[in-house]
């Protein structure tokens, strides 16, 4: 029985050139987190369901990868017509990195700073349906300030996770702004139900792609009454021209601060229609938009109540992540190439007695920085040294007997 080579769909191999530039790539993101003084975190890949299921993750949640019980707790035998998908699991696959750290922080807080300023890097799952630059394996960058409520926090993520945009080549990002306080007023003001807000957000946040027609259409199918859905369409629209002039509330002065905070370093807007689909975000909300991309490539907001699920009062937090995987494509499709990127040489050696100085070489060579493989190749060595070149070698170097090696340092 022969086996398919290639990987699940919506997952990925990663070949050796790809996991360069992915691991320059985080290494120029991790370096920019930790200057601004946030500190590297882990957490596991699993998480208990019941968590996972409660977690106001929006549509994530019809995205969840399940794990079956194993051993004793899984018995085939009780299953009956009644017996839920959520019976036969217990466990899960992260969906996103602010839920475990919540949970982490709440286990760990006696041992941590406050405010803490985290950061994290890893693998995410949601059981998205395949198709160009979505996947059901990515990775997210993510990071997070608990315990400070002020506009501050918001205004040191900006800052630090649009550094690292332009540190990966992005100098053409904008920030748009909204907050989730200020859509509910927009909400208030339309006579629109309060109870509807989670749906109603999920559709205004298609307005840039489906316009003002599709969002009445889908409002209407929703049940929204037609003259309330106007009225909301009508007031964004006065709301686009006036800003937050609009509004006399401390949220919108804050967001205020925090474009005023930002605005000398990186372009900032007001954007009312902005919703992100989380259902945890409680104040601002923020993306980072590429003229390269035409989409976001980062995003996030403050999320105050989420750590109320693990410990009795309540802890402010913010945080945004970083869309790894579309910064990754955006950069393949333009061929980017790596700076300071160190020498690569091979050092192929054709006979035994050639090893040992072979070795003394390579060991001068990476004391300068340089990346040394030593290769042996004993016969058809012209065929081998052009297979080192198109794996991407800056330098070969065929060693022999009579090879000064001091004229190649």
């Amino acid at each position: 029985m022969k086996f398919s080579t290639l990987p699940p769909k919506g997952t990925f191999d990663v070949t050796p050139e790809e996991m360069e530039l992915r691991s320059w790539m985080q290494d120029t993101i991790k370096n920019t987190y930790k200057e601004h003084g946030f500190t590297q975190i882990e957490t596991p890949s699993i998480e208990n369901l019941e968590l996972l299921t409660n977690s106001e993750g929006g549509e994530n949640l019809q995205m969840l990868f399940k794990i079956l019980k194993r051993g004793e707790k899984f018995s085939p035998q009780e299953i009956t017509e009644s017996t839920t998908e959520n019976d036969l699991c217990d466990l899960g696959l992260r969906f996103d990195l602010t839920l475990p750290l919540s949970r982490f922080y709440a286990n760990n807080r006696n041992d941590l700073m406050n405010p803490f300023k985290a950061f994290q890097m890893g693998y995410v799952w949601r059981a998205e349906k395949p198709q160009k630059g979505r996947f059901r394996q990515f990775t997210q960058c993510d990071i997070d300030i608990l315990g400070d409520d002020s506009i501050y926090a918001e205004i040191d993520l900006i800052l630090t996770v649009t550094k690292a945009l332009k540190r990966l080549g992005f100098d053409d990002c904008t920030v748009k702004v909204n907050d989730r306080r200020l859509l509910r007023e927009m909400v208030e003001r339309s006579g629109l139900p309060a109870e509807g807000f989670d749906t109603l957000c999920i559709t205004l946040d298609k307005a840039d792609k489906i316009g003002d027609d599709g969002v009445l259409r889908e409002l209407l199918e929703k049940g929204f009454e037609e003259e309330s859905a106007r009225k909301l369409l009508a007031l964004l629209k006065t709301i686009e021209e006036e800003g937050l002039t609009a509004f006399e509330s401390e949220e919108a002065t804050d967001l205020q601060r925090l474009i005023d905070n930002v605005k000398d370093y990186y372009p900032i807007e007001f954007e009312p229609t902005l919703v992100r689909g989380m259902g945890y975000y409680t104040g601002p909300i923020f993306e980072i938009e590429s003229g390269d991309f035409k989409s976001s490539i980062a995003g996030g907001g403050r999320y105050d109540d989420l750590l109320s699920k693990f410990q009795k009062e309540s802890m402010p937090g913010v945080g945004v992540s970083i869309g790894f995987e579309r910064i990754f494509a955006i950069l393949q499709s333009k061929d980017f190439v790596i700076p300071e990127k160190p020498k690569k040489r091979a050092l192929i050696y054709t006979t035994e007695e050639d090893l040992q100085k072979t070795v003394a070489f390579a060991e001068a060579l990476r004391d300068r920085g340089q990346i040394v493989s030593m290769i042996r190749s004993f016969n058809k060595v012209g065929k081998k040294a052009k297979q080192v070149e198109n794996a991407g070698y800056d330098d070969v170097v065929v060693i022999r007997e009579d090879t000064v090696l001091d004229d190649l340092l």
